[in-house]
């Protein structure tokens, strides 16, 4: 008997060529459902499994080439013991074995009901896959159509063929963390709690040149079945993204999205280095962004922008001053696509991806492992803000802290954050100390501190903040509590005429 080729994929991409090409060399060809019906349809001699095993395929295709006449094909050893055996059965080997699986992530990420989803739970097709891994030594194992070519080369070397057994066990591993992580979560791909063990099943969708810095090389993975706006967003004008342009446009993003959900009107954030540097609301695009970018002219130089609306022609005319790396909303208009691609050819456009699942878990790499969390996403209606202070914040004091809240959360501890009828007017981040944070803040607001709310995303060890703040012109604050001080830092608050809340809740940010 000849060589046998068993080839029964999901993704068909170039298979009906590859399956000539084998016939061509003198192959038979055994394969089932979709793929038998696409090969005998192009006119590619083609022989079913079940003409081979001697049964049909059974409960809707969920049993078909579970059966010896298969497996033992494929895991025989190319010896004569084995081969003795299959011939006692009347079997013949299975020399090749082109699998790839049901597209369980992608009906996962495309909200299918439950069902839907568990059927498309690949069980033959990993079994045969693994089987012929095991057996790399004499049978080649195919689960990528760009490793065709490969295999269709008069001999195929003892690496090569180790190569692609690695290749189709980190294949079945990542299908099987998929599943996993989906079984164990809610309604999303992932998981809502730390489990024992946490199987990261990441696969590559973009290419970056390279990382944070030249030397680094970089790629972009999606966890699972997770979809993310930025990960899953169309660049429609500029250069490809790099490495530190998803990690900015990422953060700008979250801020937006956040102070988005807060009140009416279009919110625009700019970061940079991962931290905010100017954000606003107003009640379109193009003063949004003018806002923004006043809050700091200088940091916004180089940096990423969010926009919470529709950026059109008027919103990207007044961005023509301004150097930046990314421009992210939910739509920008045809004829401001245009007008990026011909003013701004650097310029980055980005049209969100529509986020179905996003991960609810932080990583953080350590040497050797990971530190593993659930993200910040306690929003403010799930805190109980105490006045603490004589002087209660007035209506337009209570909307600036809960705005600078809001920022001070996406920016790096320490920080402070001031901010003013619904801009912020300065911001210190990534400080050592918490009153260098704020002194920073204070610095970058200049005048602007008259009349300003302040945000901390942790408490005061001492009352030197608020003295500061006081002298600056800051009218209310805004800060966790729950420092051994906090009796003396209240009563600076009340001797200075101060207004304070506490939240009850910091948000640590390293």
């Amino acid at each position: 008997m000849g060589k046998q080729a068993l080839i029964s994929v999901s993704d068909k991409t170039g298979v009906v060529e590859f399956g000539r090409s084998l016939v061509e060399r003198g192959w038979t060809l055994l394969s089932t459902g979709g793929t038998f019906a696409a090969l005998q349809e192009a006119g590619v001699p083609v022989t079913a499994v079940s003409d081979v095993t001697g049964f049909p395929e059974m409960l809707d295709g969920r049993v078909k080439t579970l059966h010896p006449a298969v497996h033992g094909g494929i895991l025989a050893r190319r010896e004569d013991g084995h081969l003795s055996e299959l011939a006692a059965q009347g079997f013949g080997t299975i020399d090749l074995v082109c699998v790839n699986l049901y597209p369980f992530r992608e009906t996962v990420a495309r909200g299918a009901p439950d069902a839907d989803v568990i059927e498309n739970i690949d069980i033959g097709g990993p079994a045969m896959i693994r089987s012929a891994a095991k057996n790399h030594a004499g049978v080649l194992v195919l689960v990528d159509p760009a490793d065709y070519e490969l295999a269709l080369k008069d001999e195929v070397s003892e690496a090569e063929r180790r190569r692609l057994a690695a290749k189709a066990y980190r294949h079945t591993s990542e299908y099987d963390a998929a599943i996993t992580t989906y079984l164990e979560g809610d309604s999303d791909t992932l998981p809502t709690k730390l489990p024992p063990e946490l199987t990261l099943s990441l696969s590559k969708v973009a290419e970056v040149r390279y990382g944070e810095n030249p030397h680094q090389p970089g790629a972009i993975y999606r966890w699972g079945g997770a979809r993310g706006p930025v990960i899953d967003a169309r660049v429609v004008a500029g250069k490809p993204m790099s490495f530190n342009n998803y990690a900015d446009a990422d953060a700008a993003w979250a801020l937006c999205q956040e102070l988005a959900a807060q009140e009416d009107g279009v919110v625009c954030v700019a970061v940079k280095h991962g931290n905010p540097c100017g954000v606003a609301r107003a009640d379109g695009a193009r003063a949004a962004w003018e806002l923004a970018r006043d809050a700091d002219t200088l940091s916004v130089f180089g940096g990423v922008v969010a926009v919470g609306g529709t950026v059109d022609l008027d919103a990207a005319q007044a961005m023509r001053g301004t150097f930046l790396e990314v421009l992210i909303a939910p739509d920008v208009t045809p004829d401001a696509v245009e007008w990026f691609a011909a003013k701004k050819p650097d310029l980055r456009v980005l049209i969100a991806g529509q986020a179905k699942s996003v991960s609810v878990l932080d990583l953080r790499p350590l040497a050797g492992g990971f530190a593993v969390q659930e993200r910040d996403a306690r929003p403010w209606d799930d805190l109980c803000p105490e006045v603490v202070t004589t002087r209660q914040p007035r209506d337009e004091e209570w909307n600036d802290l809960r705005f600078a809240w809001a920022t001070v959360k996406h920016a790096r501890s320490n920080a402070v954050v001031l901010a003013r009828g619904g801009v912020t007017v300065g911001l210190g981040a990534g400080a050592v100390s918490r009153i260098w944070a704020a002194e920073r803040a204070v610095a970058n607001a200049g005048e602007r501190a008259h009349g300003a709310s302040l945000a901390s995303e942790a408490f005061f060890p001492f009352d030197d903040v608020v003295r500061l703040a006081a002298g600056a012109g800051v009218t209310a604050i805004l800060q966790p509590g729950g420092a051994k001080r906090d009796p003396e830092v209240i009563a600076a608050a009340n001797e200075l005429g101060l207004s304070m809340v506490f939240t009850g809740s910091r948000h640590f940010r390293h």
